[in-house]
């Protein structure tokens, strides 16, 4: 039997991932990607944010303060913002970096992984907004019917 590289090693094993199956790790990490506070997050972080000034679209990513953060989503507790930002550190979609002034600096930035990520949430969250009117119309077609 032919000893494999650690390169190879990886090769086979990242083949083998199937989210379909219980066990498997991609679907823990599908489950953290999916939820609503990373994707917000991935979005703030990439430009997508609606409180960016003078911006329609996408603006550029940039790094930003737990506070900015805070503020633009509204509606996220700081423990959950707290417990969405530490995960998406760890899984490297970001990376936090603290300035010691007083008091200490925090901003969070997507890396490289982060921002492959966000191309594909920002999809996600621009189809959602684009079609709401029409999800809206058929939920009330369907309530209807069903009463």
């Amino acid at each position: 039997m032919a000893t494999m590289t650690a390169a190879q090693k990886r090769a086979r094993s990242k083949s083998q991932y199937d989210a379909f199956i219980a066990a498997c790790p991609s679907r823990k990490l599908l489950d953290r990607i999916s939820d609503k506070w990373a994707t917000l997050i991935l979005c703030a972080l990439g430009g997508d944010g609606s409180d960016q000034p003078g911006s329609e679209g996408p603006g550029e990513p940039r790094p930003m303060r737990y506070s900015e953060l805070s503020r633009q989503l509204a509606g996220v507790s700081q423990k959950m913002l707290t417990q969405t930002l530490r995960s998406l550190e760890r899984d490297g979609l970001l990376t936090r970096t603290a300035t010691p002034t007083v008091p200490v600096t925090v901003t969070y930035e997507l890396t490289e992984l982060g921002l492959s990520l966000h191309q594909a949430v920002r999809v996600i969250k621009t189809w959602a907004e684009t079609h709401m009117d029409e999800v809206l119309i058929n939920r009330e077609a369907h309530d209807t019917r069903a009463t």
